[in-house]
């Protein structure tokens, strides 16, 4: 069999498992409107999605996934609680690594569920884990929502916290801003100079660029205040430092963020989340006791993602994308339900790889 009938094969084979589990098959178009998607996620989405223009409908992009129409889709017009299954191509610029496909199939199955999210996303984890089962894969699981919590706890300005939260998906930047609001890293020296002016536009010259006089007068403003709140205590630093460098596996890692929680009380409540999804989990056959959690995984993927978070990988190629992955993303559908929301969890799995690990092609 020709190899590209082989992943569709494949592929089908996959959709039908969700399909028997319940799933109700939906489609969605090739060509998604960039407006939104760039609104979703900022320029940055530009780098790793191909862009094209229509003269009636503006900027379009080739789906770079299935989630945000799905999304789209059934908070328009989905009923509670739905169970959907999808598979087709996706598309993703490769700039670094001409190895990687930049068009491939993908198999998802998403839950938009209000009751036990727990339990949703260990049935989400677990159908994935079965579709899998016999390949060469390790798992590794986080929750982004135990990072969004520990930043909701830090003593410091709404203003500084928001900056955090943006860039929680951006592990360098985020550690940059930490290292910046906690005293850590020198202001620049140009930085200096502008708040300590009496006047800012004294020598500035004639306006160039984009910005307004008002929007620049409001950084300034943005950094007088931040320079004004002092530092980040050390105690605060050292507690986000010991939540990232969890990496245990999931019934140690609830021990460890417990431990932390009773320092940091704004953790308490997605920790005893995390200890519910555990035994969620457990109730379905996973091996917990085997299950990697690492603080910090996902920081990395999609940004939509804000709670549980998961991947799995061949064992033998680190260099390979995930066979599987997904999470929970709560925070899409009410920024795409125009004043709805429903909790949701979904994962998607590649049938390319998982054809290639089964023959041993990889």
């Amino acid at each position: 069999m020709p190899e590209g009938m082989a992943k569709r094969a494949e592929a089908a084979r996959v959709r039908a498992m969700f399909e028997a589990a319940g799933a109700l098959p939906v489609e969605a178009a090739v060509l998604q409107p960039a407006e939104l998607l760039l609104d979703l996620y900022g320029e940055d989405i530009r780098a790793r999605a191909y862009v094209t223009s229509d003269a009636l409908r503006g900027e379009q992009m080739l789906r770079p996934d299935f989630t945000v129409p799905v999304v789209q889709m059934h908070m328009q017009h989905g009923a509670e609680p739905a169970r959907y299954t999808y598979s087709g191509e996706v598309f993703r610029r490769q700039e670094d690594d001409g190895n990687r496909a930049n068009e491939y199939l993908q198999v998802g199955y998403e839950i938009f569920e209000r009751d036990a999210p727990h339990e949703a996303d260990a049935e989400v984890f677990a159908l994935i884990s079965s579709v899998l089962r016999g390949l060469p894969v390790r798992a590794a699981t986080g929750d982004i929502g135990i990072l969004m919590a520990a930043v909701e706890g830090l003593s410091t300005t709404e203003r500084r916290k928001a900056a955090l939260r943006r860039h929680i998906w951006r592990p360098r930047r985020f550690r940059a801003l930490m290292e910046r609001f906690s005293g850590r890293a020198d202001v620049p020296a140009s930085r200096v100079a502008l708040l300590a002016a009496e006047d800012a536009f004294a020598e500035a010259g004639p306006a160039i660029g984009l910005r307004t006089r008002h929007e620049v007068e409001a950084r300034i403003a943005a950094l007088r205040e931040d320079e004004a709140a002092g530092p980040l205590s050390q105690g605060d630093v050292e507690l986000m430092e010991a939540i990232l460098a969890v990496q245990e596996t999931l019934p140690n890692a609830v021990e460890q963020l417990s431990d932390i929680a009773v320092d940091m009380p704004a953790i308490a409540d997605a920790v005893d989340g995390l200890a519910k999804r555990t035994r969620a989990l457990a109730a379905r056959g996973v091996d917990v006791a085997q299950l990697s959690f690492e603080a910090s995984y996902g920081r990395a993927s999609m940004e939509y993602y804000d709670g549980f978070v998961f991947g799995f990988y061949a064992e033998a190629r680190a260099d390979l994308p995930p066979v599987a992955s997904g999470g929970r993303y709560d925070a899409l559908t009410r920024q795409l339900g125009q004043g709805a929301e429903i909790p949701a969890v979904g994962g998607v799995v590649r049938p390319g790889l998982m054809l290639g690990l089964k023959e041993g092609t990889l």
